[in-house]
């Protein structure tokens, strides 16, 4: 048995599951721990209440599974939803992480710019799905909005073709955090807290966490701490559309 960094990868939605990890970051396995699991209430995790459903309790739940698990300055990765998640849990646990890394995700609904950068990509009629659906979501403008946009997030085909066969969807869950929590949602004060190293990583052709928020993201970290990476030609989840780039930037920062 060999000791290696644990790296924590959080998915993201929400509402999603950890599918879209797989089998992507098995890449890393010879320099790290990899670690999958769904978020509380999420995929294969027990169901819970809504009243659960929130940033506080995802985040503090990085916590509780570290110390079930007996992991000590963990690294942790959070992918676009996951990445909000990864947000609150530097504010509430500066101190717990070994480092993190936040990947395709935003601080903010910053809705202007998501609508901006649908119409860009997928004109008038993308503009509106995403209006309909970030405005006022319910189950048939989520419907709407996936079906129609889905295709705008990334600039190639899925790495696994399969995986979101896989992936357990809680539209439920999606709904209640972005009719609610999301639509005032704030993250930028709490990363001054940070007290360990951090990588932002960001495609430059991201509709829904665009490059400018990965930036906002970056200034408000303690600059001894914080390192942006950003990927040109490469939509949501530059492990998606450009893994050789992405997975030598992870590889180096989990190695430093």
């Amino acid at each position: 048995m060999r000791e290696l960094p644990t790296l924590i990868c959080m998915h993201g939605g929400p509402g999603f599951d950890h599918a879209a990890f797989k089998p992507g970051f098995g890449a890393l396995a010879d320099i790290a721990q990899v670690i999958y699991y769904d978020h509380r209430g999420h995929g294969r995790s027990d169901p819970r209440p809504s009243s659960e459903w929130n940033l506080d309790t995802w985040a503090d739940d990085v916590v509780r599974l570290s110390d079930a698990l007996g992991l000590v300055k963990p690294m942790v990765l959070g992918q676009s939803f996951g990445g909000f998640v990864a947000q609150r849990y530097i504010a509430r646990h500066p101190a717990h992480a070994g480092k993190v890394i936040l990947s395709s995700t935003s601080h903010h609904m910053g809705l202007s710019r998501k609508l901006a950068a649908f119409q860009r990509l997928g004109g008038d009629a993308a503009r509106a799905l995403a209006e309909a659906f970030w405005t006022e979501p319910s189950d048939s403008s989520w419907q709407a909005y996936w079906h129609g946009v889905r295709g705008l997030y990334n600039t190639r085909p899925p790495l696994d073709p399969e995986a979101g066969a896989r992936t357990l969807i809680k539209p439920e869950i999606l709904l209640h955090f972005v009719a609610g929590e999301k639509q005032g949602m704030q993250l930028l004060p709490g990363l001054a807290l940070a007290q360990c190293p951090v990588l932002v990583m960001c495609g430059e052709e991201d509709p829904v966490c665009p490059p400018e928020d990965a930036e906002e993201i970056a200034a408000a970290l303690p600059s001894q701490w914080s390192q942006l990476v950003r990927f040109a030609g490469v939509g949501h989840g530059a492990w998606r559309d450009d893994p050789e780039a992405a997975f030598a930037v992870l590889r180096h920062f989990i190695q430093a």
